[in-house]
């Protein structure tokens, strides 16, 4: 399990999160919503060390996060921002490949091979592995990096707005590959999300951030309903349950 206790983060004497705390469990998905500049991006930063916080603290396990030895962190939790920029030219192969990094230091061995053909397979990506990243679309990209951090075999797993670049067919394979790495293998993905309906019928938690501050959590149920995602948005929503799932309607 990871705890947030009293997390803090302010820019230019601006608050963007303000003493959140909140428990991650095991073996779940765990998604924050909430409108642009709620501080989502800026709390996943801060939990898994991408970012210095101002005060608070965060246990991964029972342990202190700045306890944590670099390398042994890498191991626990995989994270993957917004924006990734790398500045050589790799194949989606040799990019999957650099999440077996912190257990190989570049040296490859046969189960680090076993993890980079299992990631790529996961994606649906064997068939175009050799080819290089500037050789592909957006969501071919995005899955490639979706692809490394599985590689990385950590329990964790967070992202920053996975449904980046992806239309809306490969936005529901991502997150039924998301949902698989839950319930098959016991992984524990956090998620920023933007897109309530993929929240809704993908997660089993939420947490809602606005102006720095939790605003509401719970379950699926608890949070996909016309007064709470009003109160969040601060627009008019309409939900419905179809075939089992909570589903938004808003324009």
């Amino acid at each position: 399990m990871i705890e947030v206790r009293n997390l803090s983060k302010q820019y230019n004497d601006k608050n963007v999160i303000h003493n959140v705390s909140l428990k991650i469990e095991k073996g779940k998905i765990t998604s924050f919503i909430g409108p642009n500049g709620a501080g989502k991006s800026t709390a996943l930063s801060m939990i898994t060390r991408l970012m210095k916080r101002d005060s608070g603290q965060v246990f991964i396990e029972g342990k202190e996060l700045e306890s944590w030895d670099k390398k042994e962190l890498s191991k626990k939790i995989a994270i993957l921002k917004q924006s990734n920029n790398i500045n050589i030219r790799l194949t989606i192969r040799e990019l999957v490949s650099f999440g077996r990094f912190p257990y190989c230091d570049g040296k490859l061995k046969e189960e680090d091979l076993k993890y980079v053909e299992e990631a790529i397979e996961y994606m649906r990506l064997a068939d175009i592995q050799d080819k290089y990243l500037d050789e592909l679309s957006g969501g071919q990209r995005q899955r490639a990096y979706i692809a490394m951090v599985i590689a990385q075999g950590t329990e964790y797993i967070f992202l920053d707005e996975p449904l980046n670049n992806l239309d809306m067919n490969n936005s529901v394979q991502m997150m039924k590959v998301l949902r698989k790495l839950c319930d098959d293998l016991g992984k524990t993905i956090v998620l920023v999300m933007h897109d309530i309906n993929f929240t809704s019928c993908y997660s089993d938690y939420i947490i809602c951030l606005k102006n720095g501050v939790i605003a509401k959590e719970g379950t699926v149920g608890e949070i996909i309903n016309k007064e709470t995602l009003e109160n969040i948005y601060e627009m008019d929503f309409k939900v419905e349950e179809i075939d089992g799932n909570k589903i938004s309607i808003y324009f």
